[in-house]
């Protein structure tokens, strides 16, 4: 009876071990991640995260690594420091934004876009999961963003890193 309850315990206390160190080693590993308002700043254009209506975040996933997220405070900023990265092709790659009517994440590649917004870098887009009237997806925002930066050249093209 005792060498039964001992093993009960050398099993209960290896269980509570390994749960212990899953538990510490659970980073998030995809989804939004969580912001510091008005301390994390834009990857591209160093402003600082505030507007939790028009956000947004890129998570990618390098090869044998974990997940890293790059945080934006535009859709804007993110679709155009995208574009130069390795990994702007890779399905993995998530990117998020914020609805702007709730500041709930949602799967921008999913997100309707409604224009007429402003937003913090003036692209105009305001993301929703619901379709509207006059509403871009996903490719027809990044059109829309890369028009908006050729025509107005908001960052003067020094911000690519």
């Amino acid at each position: 009876m005792i060498q039964s309850m001992q093993k009960i315990q050398r099993l209960f206390f290896v269980l509570s071990i390994v749960l212990f160190l899953s538990a510490c080693g659970n980073d998030k590993q995809t989804g939004a991640a969580e912001v510091k308002w008005d301390r994390d700043s834009c990857e591209r254009c160093q402003m600082m995260l505030s507007e939790r209506n028009f956000s947004a975040q890129v998570r990618v996933f390098p090869e044998g690594k974990r997940s890293k997220v790059f945080k934006f405070d535009d859709m804007g900023c993110a679709v155009l420091w995208l574009d130069t990265q390795n990994y702007k092709d890779d399905p993995k790659t998530e990117i998020w934004v914020n609805n702007f009517k709730t500041n709930e994440w949602i799967n921008a590649r999913l997100a309707w876009f409604v224009k007429g917004q402003t937003t913090p870098m003036n692209y105009g887009l305001g993301a929703q999961p619901e379709k509207a009237e006059g509403a871009l997806n996903y490719e027809q925002a990044v059109q829309h963003i890369n028009e908006v930066e050729k025509k107005f050249n908001i960052h003067g093209g020094n911000l690519d890193h």
